[in-house]
């Protein structure tokens, strides 16, 4: 019986992306993308309450998968298309199209991996991904129209890239590096400086940006250097 505690967690993360979806289809964006970061909670949750109740299983984690799938992958690309991709034509179908694929793939590669991958992220994690989306529709700041759809395919290569984000969770993890940490913090900043109301979005964002930052300085950081 205590294993219906985390699963419930994890159905609500599927009924609050559901309820996203409504909300967008009545032209409720702020509170669609608000339903979608309280899936990320509900998803933060299941799987710590699962394994502090000794009660994680397969049957948990593909339907995580499939909960993730609907709130961090459709939603946000429904979400993306009713905000401003419906106005660009064909090219925001694909782009919308295209977020849900690759959060869709993400999700197969991370089942698939792991045993393999340890310490780390390889791409960006669909919960970030689709909350990077959700919380910069909820500023309400509407760019235009192509400049968002380039928005949305690059969150969405960021899933399927085979860049590492740290997870965190030991030592043993990917280094976080001082330099990337720092330009990460200085736009996160500056980010803040030009509306506070970016508070639910700089987190986000600044994890996706730390994670092409941290990787591209850990490239450099592991040339060899040439004998003298």
């Amino acid at each position: 019986m205590r294993s219906v505690i985390p699963n419930a967690l994890t159905a609500l993360n599927l009924v609050l992306g559901i309820f996203s979806i409504i909300s967008t289809f009545h032209g409720d964006f702020s509170r669609a993308g608000l339903l979608i970061v309280a899936a990320m909670v509900a998803d933060g949750l299941d799987g710590r309450v699962a394994r502090y109740l000794k009660v994680s299983s397969e049957f948990g984690k593909e339907l995580d998968s499939l909960c993730d799938l609907v709130s961090f992958g459709v939603a946000p690309a429904i979400l993306a298309y009713a905000f401003i991709l419906k106005d660009i034509g064909v090219a925001g179908y694909l782009a919308a199209a295209a977020f849900a694929t690759c959060g869709a793939l993400r999700l197969a590669r991370f089942n698939v991996n792991t045993t393999k991958v340890k310490g780390y992220f390889m791409g960006l994690p669909i919960p970030a991904g689709g909350c990077v989306i959700a919380t910069f529709v909820m500023l309400g700041v509407r760019p235009a129209g192509w400049l968002f759809l380039v928005m949305v395919i690059v969150f969405a290569y960021l899933m399927i890239s085979t860049i590492r984000y740290p997870d965190f969770k030991g030592k043993d993890g990917e280094p976080v590096r001082t330099i990337p940490a720092l330009l990460t913090l200085v736009v996160a900043g500056y980010i803040l400086s030009l509306s506070i109301q970016a508070i639910l979005f700089v987190p986000f964002f600044a994890y996706a940006l730390f994670g092409i930052l941290n990787t591209i300085f850990g490239f450099f950081a592991a040339k060899p250097k040439p004998n003298q």
